[in-house]
C-alpha cells in the first residue's frame, strides 16, 4: 500500500532519468509496463510520462557498441515488453509518416523493429 497518492502528472517535472547507452534500455519499456499494468493508466498518459521522464545518450555509432535483442528472444522472455514497444514502434512510425508522406523506405529504415 502507498502511503499517500502522488500526482503523477507533475512527475516529468520532478523527475529525470538519463540512461547512457543501449544497456538500461529496458528501463524505459518497464516504467510503461508499471504504469499501464500496475497503475492501470491509458497507455496515452502513461507514454507522456515515460517520453517526458527519460533522457538517452549514446558515446558512439560504432555498430558493434549498438546492442539489439531479436524479436524472438524479447517475446519469449518479456512478451508484456514486446507489446507494448511494438505500440510505441507505431507512435513513432505515425510520426515520421506524417513528417515524410509516402516515404516507405524511410518508413523501413526507421522502424524500431
Amino acid at each position: 500500500m502507498k502511503r499517500k497518492p502522488r500526482e503523477w502528472s507533475s512527475w516529468p517535472e520532478k523527475v529525470a532519468l538519463q540512461l547512457n547507452d543501449t544497456h538500461p534500455a529496458l528501463a524505459i519499456i518497464e516504467f510503461l509496463r508499471i504504469l499501464v499494468d500496475i497503475e492501470n493508466f491509458p497507455f496515452d498518459f502513461a507514454w507522456e510520462l515515460v517520453y517526458k521522464s527519460f533522457g538517452y545518450t549514446n558515446h558512439t555509432v560504432l555498430p558493434e557498441a549498438l546492442e539489439t535483442w531479436g524479436v524472438d528472444l524479447v517475446g519469449n522472455l518479456l512478451p508484456r515488453h514486446l507489446e507494448l514497444i511494438y505500440f510505441i514502434n507505431h507512435i513513432f512510425l505515425e510520426k515520421v509518416s506524417l513528417k515524410y508522406p509516402g516515404d516507405i523506405g524511410k518508413l523501413e529504415r526507421m522502424s524500431l523493429i
